[in-house]
């Protein structure tokens, strides 16, 4: 890795967990634990302080795709941002219509489905489609959104970034940039391709918020040029992947961060072995078991004070004994014992 190596700083996972279980007993507080006098009513009668995850200026979040395996909804999804100690997350927009009341669609197909619909089906999502038009007209507007960004906020929990769209017309987009600022976002994520770079960049900029680019494997693909996808509109950012970018390329992702610093509004945080590792490549691990070099990319955020939302993707599978809360929890800790 020529011009390229790696010197961040490495925390054992044993050593970790020693200190985190302290933690998490409540033997270990740090100023940064405190939380004042904030407090909410969890399980109806019991207070709870709310959570405060920003250590040493860094917003330590996640993106609510590391709760996937849990049921009940968005209900759900808040009480695990509380239970892990998260006062930012970037909300994964998949079931939030659902939960506002939307129509639901009663063809229900695999996303990788080729079997083509019939024509009775054609007609059932037809009038699918245009009832759910009809509502977010009427039931799914701008109000009632402010009222879910009211619920997580009281709960102490900000939505920095949303990551769903309508679709893919101007209109569609409008409406989804539209209801990602009522909900407190600064933006919309999506994949980083020249579609979603090309259509959401323009629509994003006339609302006076990003479009957020999330990459897999694009840097390690020869000729992949990130320039070009930004270059399509100022609010254009990246949603900077550390992990699948060191786990395709062996790069460190602390010299991108550095050149690009200006054009990423937020970190995937992850870890994972590289490109180079010569018994498993490219494979996401528990924290601190991996290569990818968290610490040194923590770091450089904390020490040039970038406005940078760093969060956790929980990808590494959960063992039975354990649930996606708890190791999301875990990993806020660990980027805790990092910062401060």
């Amino acid at each position: 890795m020529k011009n390229n190596k790696i010197t961040s700083e490495k925390y054992s996972r044993r050593d970790f967990l020693g200190i985190s279980a302290l933690v998490t007993a409540g033997t270990l507080l740090s100023p940064v634990l405190s939380f004042g006098n904030n407090s909410i009513k969890a399980n109806g009668n019991v207070p709870k302080e709310k959570p405060d995850s920003r250590f040493a200026g860094v917003q330590i979040g996640a993106i609510t795709y590391s709760f996937r395996d849990l049921k009940g909804g968005l209900d759900a999804t808040l009480k695990a941002c509380i239970d892990a100690g998260l006062s930012s997350v970037e909300l994964m927009g998949t079931n939030v219509e659902d939960y506002l009341g939307a129509p639901k669609n009663p063809v229900n197909r695999r996303p990788n489905s080729k079997k083509p619909f019939t024509e009775e089906e054609k007609r059932t999502v037809e009038q699918y489609n245009s009832k759910l038009k009809e509502w977010r007209k009427t039931n799914g507007t701008v109000k009632e959104y402010a009222q879910l960004r009211k619920k997580f906020n009281d709960a102490g929990v900000n939505i920095h970034i949303y990551k769903w769209t309508a679709g893919e017309t101007e209109s569609e987009l409008d409406y989804s940039f539209k209801i990602a600022k009522a909900l407190g976002a600064i933006g919309i994520t999506a994949e980083l391709n020249d579609t979603n770079a090309r259509l959401m960049g323009p629509v994003a900029e006339n609302n006076g918020m990003l479009a957020i680019f999330h990459n897999h494997l694009q840097f390690g693909e020869p000729g992949f040029n990130v320039d070009k996808f930004l270059a399509y509109s100022p609010a254009n950012r990246l949603n900077f992947d550390i992990g699948h970018y060191f786990g395709s390329t062996g790069l460190n992702p602390t010299d991108f961060i550095r050149k690009y610093h200006d054009r990423i509004a937020s970190i995937h945080l992850k870890d994972k072995t590289g490109l180079n590792n010569t018994t498993l490549k490219n494979t996401n691990t528990v924290w601190g078991q991996g290569e990818t070099p968290l610490a040194e990319v923590l770091h450089y955020v904390r020490d040039q004070k970038l406005p940078i939302y760093c969060d956790i993707e929980l990808e590494y599978p959960v063992n039975a004994w354990s649930t996606s809360v708890k190791e999301v929890k875990t990993c806020k800790e660990y980027c805790r014992q990092i910062l401060i």
